[in-house]
């Protein structure tokens, strides 16, 4: 049980701090403290001595030096049941700190406001992470404490046992340890950023639980949702990027599904709808095109070219069209839409079971429609364009961590080579864009039939490009839907004939697709049999 005696106290966040000390001060707790933590102190009245009466050393440096002293390092660090370390104390006349609190200089929240290189480096703590280390490592004799929220717990403590049990300090020291490993992580992102080095030898970067999960994938696995803490901070500034409007709590698939039915809506050429299942769309469409789109143009709010196309139906249709496509697949599905969902759309989603909707906003009508379904989840993205920004991906698995680039990119249409003796015609071009948008977003090997305004059957995950082709008109099939003069996109090359064989069998009449293959003019003659027109885009998308 640590007796608490002397307490050290340096904070840049001041949450809570005078009642704590208050109360601190109230039991006969001696304060040491430091600059601003010391005149908030005084200011409230309670009693508190500078941390110079202690080291006999002034503050030096604009504040740079002050706590790196033997008399504070070693009241933190001393054993008190050692007799050298007693004796030392003693013949250097060092007083023992059995409670440390002390938060760090804002260096998230400073980088996050995109401050100056000087006022960010200027922002690193170095006295509070050694102190915070000091205390945690001698966690049997000094508590150390770097959360205000703990501040009522460590009260309830103290007032029921007298002190902080061994148990809570050693708490207390797994999160300090946990806390300067997150700010120093932050430090060497900031650094390398500041480089411009992707891949650094060693990769550290901090993430903060946001919240449990109710479980994983599956029922008998356990999961939290983690966000990087830089994201965090600047959401805290500029509001977050989305918010649950109604519904239960997302799930661990919900989530995964949830970004995946965004990212594949917001690659749209214009605004629409994807519904996805187990993180494959399986029916999009268009409520309006712009070809003058560039990468992710569909950025809810955002104004296109004079080029663009309003189909008829608007966002209603579109979502008829998208459900049309796969409507077993549909049903229990995630939604994403790039416009403000209206009544009408939303009475038809109401139709039949979804999990969650996502959407820019929803008409005071769309909402009191799906009030009535209270478990299923709305939510409202308000920053797009931050999902579109460049960023890197992380997968974990048992041999390791790869690490990449998200794949933003995209092969814009003035980059495509016609391969075969026909071109695409114009409508034919429209149709190519969207199915090269959606392909993207489908698990490798990836097979998408559309016209210019839907997806007409997808073929997703497998390990042939033929199977996948054979399923996705199947799925057409299936859901009364004709592939006569369809347009495909291929997310891989074709690597034989027999792929385009499968098309011309199905219906197709364009095809696009990356190039590249040692058969390539193989497959532009199966095309120029079949009175195909080819695209290379010289840009490969898997999606494993």
């Amino acid at each position: 049980m640590i007796q608490i005696k002397r307490a050290l106290i340096s904070v840049s966040d001041k949450t809570g701090l005078n009642d704590f000390a208050r109360f601190l001060a109230g039991r006969g707790v001696d304060i040491i403290s430091t600059g601003g933590t010391l005149k908030t102190l005084q200011e409230a009245g309670i009693k508190a001595r500078a941390v110079e009466e202690v080291t006999g050393f002034p503050e030096i440096m604009d504040g740079r030096v002050k706590t790196l002293h033997p008399k504070i390092h070693g009241g933190l660090l001393s054993l008190r049941d050692k007799q050298s370390h007693l004796d030392a104390m003693k013949a250097q006349q060092i007083e023992g700190i059995d409670l440390l609190i002390v938060n760090l200089y804002p260096f998230a929240a400073t980088i996050a406001r995109d401050a100056s290189f000087e006022d960010s480096i200027e922002n690193i703590d170095i006295g509070g992470p050694a102190m915070l280390r000091a205390a945690a490592k001698n966690y049997r004799f000094c508590a150390a404490v770097t959360d205000p929220s703990d501040y009522s717990r460590l009260k309830e403590e103290i007032e029921r046992a007298g002190g902080i049990p061994e148990k809570m300090s050693l708490n207390l020291a797994r999160r300090v340890f946990h806390h300067t490993a997150e700010y120093d992580s932050l430090i060497s992102q900031y650094l390398d950023q500041i480089e411009a080095v992707k891949f650094p030898d060693s990769l550290t970067i901090a993430f903060r639980k946001v919240q449990p999960m109710r479980y994983g994938e599956n029922p008998h696995q356990e999961a939290a949702y983690y966000r990087p803490l830089i994201d965090i901070e600047r959401e805290r500034r500029t509001g977050g990027l989305w918010h649950q409007i109604q519904g239960k709590e997302l799930s661990y698939n919900n989530m995964l599904d949830a970004n995946a039915a965004l990212m594949s809506a917001l690659s749209l050429p214009g605004h629409g709808v994807v519904i996805v299942k187990h993180l494959n769309p399986c029916g999009v469409a268009l409520a309006s095109m712009d070809p003058a789109l560039g990468i992710f143009g569909a950025t809810p709010g955002q104004e296109g070219s004079a080029n663009v196309q309003t189909f008829q139906g608007g966002m209603p249709e579109a979502f008829r069209l998208a459900r049309a496509c796969d409507p077993v697949s549909a049903f229990g599905g995630v939604i994403a839409l790039t416009d403000l969902v209206d009544l009408e759309t939303a009475n038809l989603i109401n139709e039949n079971f979804a999990e969650v909707i996502i959407a820019p906003g929803y008409s005071p009508e769309a909402l009191d429609a799906f009030s009535a379904k209270k478990n299923l989840r709305l939510l409202e993205i308000k920053r797009p364009e931050r999902f579109l920004a460049p960023g890197m991906e992380l997968r974990l698995n048992e041999l390791g961590l790869l690490y990449e680039d998200m794949d933003h990119t995209y092969a814009p249409r003035s980059t495509w080579k016609v391969v075969t003796n026909r071109a695409p015609e114009a409508a034919e071009l429209n149709a190519l864009e969207l199915a090269w948008r959606v392909v993207k977003h489908v698990k490798s090997n990836a097979i998408v039939f559309t016209n210019e305004r839907s997806t007409l059957g997808i073929g997703a995950g497998q390990m042939s490009r033929v199977d996948s082709t054979e399923i996705a008109a199947s799925k057409a099939k299936k859901a009364g839907l004709s592939l006569a003069t369809s347009c495909v996109a291929s997310d891989a090359f074709f690597p034989f004939r027999d792929g385009v064989d499968a098309l011309a069998r199905a219906g197709a009449r364009a095809v696009i697709q990356p190039g590249g293959s040692v058969r390539d003019e193989e497959v532009i003659q199966a095309c120029n049999e079949h009175g195909i027109a080819m695209v290379f885009t010289g840009m490969r998308h898997f999606r494993h």
